[in-house]
């Protein structure tokens, strides 16, 4: 069984590519990977929030760059890989965690801007990445191929009233994952989702998220509380890990036991 202690890390020599790395599980999972000693591309859309992140790992003796860009334009999807090349030489691990919530509202409700808007950033930003970034784990790919790791959503598993456009995007992701599992196998990539629970992120907050609703989920969720950035970063970094050398094409949930209470 392998102890993983500081003196011995699994991500030595490796680069990690972290989107929506300014806050929240990106951010988690951007300070787990280089803690493990990757270097570590912080990806995101406000330059502020991501010198944060590479702060907050140059201080802990970790390497890091910033890399503005809006996974959901193809130029720029393509620009933070070439960007992380350039700064590391490499690209081992992409962790597609960007997204948004978008407008929850009845689908008679919502507009087509904001089905687009949704599924631009959550669905076709992933699949940008995953295109430039498979490209460039195949020709610098060395001997160990690389490893993808998308953030879907519990909701591509339960159905909620006014999610139709965010759940689309997430669970778009899911099929995504196991049809570029088979296509990317045999290049040696793996490609893995991760669907988290309800985490006390940024997002949580901005959908209503305060501490009379987190003790209601908790009260609801088997381990009787609501999860942590940290515990979803950490699950990025194990699937991205040698541990996970034969895991690929799976979607994980990550909530608690949340979902499970209502099968």
């Amino acid at each position: 069984m392998h102890n993983h202690s500081s003196t011995e890390q699994r991500f030595t020599s490796k680069v990690a590519l972290v989107t929506g790395g300014g806050s929240g599980i990106g951010r988690a999972a951007a300070l787990a990977y280089a803690r493990q000693g990757a270097r570590v591309a912080v990806v995101g859309r406000k330059l502020e929030k991501l010198q944060e992140t590479v702060n907050l790992i140059r201080d802990a003796g970790g390497m890091a760059i910033a890399v503005v860009a809006d996974v959901s334009v193809a130029a720029e999807a393509e620009a933070m890989v070439k960007r992380t090349l350039s700064a590391f030489d490499g690209l081992d691990i992409v962790f597609n965690n960007a997204g948004t919530e978008g407008a929850f509202a009845p689908i008679t409700e919502l507009t087509e801007n904001d089905f687009d808007h949704v599924v631009g950033i959550n669905l076709k930003g992933v699949w940008l990445s995953i295109k430039y970034a498979a490209q460039a784990m195949a020709h610098h790919g060395g001997d160990g191929g690389g490893v993808i790791v998308n953030t879907s959503s519990w909701l591509a598993d339960t159905a909620v009233s006014g999610s139709s456009a965010y759940a689309a995007s997430k669970g778009g992701l899911l099929a995504m994952t196991r049809a570029l599992a088979v296509e990317l196998g045999p290049l040696g990539i793996r490609v893995n989702s991760i669907l988290p629970g309800i985490i006390a992120t940024p997002m949580f907050e901005r959908l209503g998220g305060n501490d009379a609703l987190a003790d209601t989920f908790a009260a609801a969720t088997p381990l009787r509380r609501v999860g942590q950035p940290a515990d979803v970063g950490d699950v990025a970094v194990w699937l991205s890990s040698d541990e996970a050398r034969f895991v690929t094409g799976q979607n994980l949930l990550v909530d608690g036991g949340y979902t499970v209470v209502g099968m």
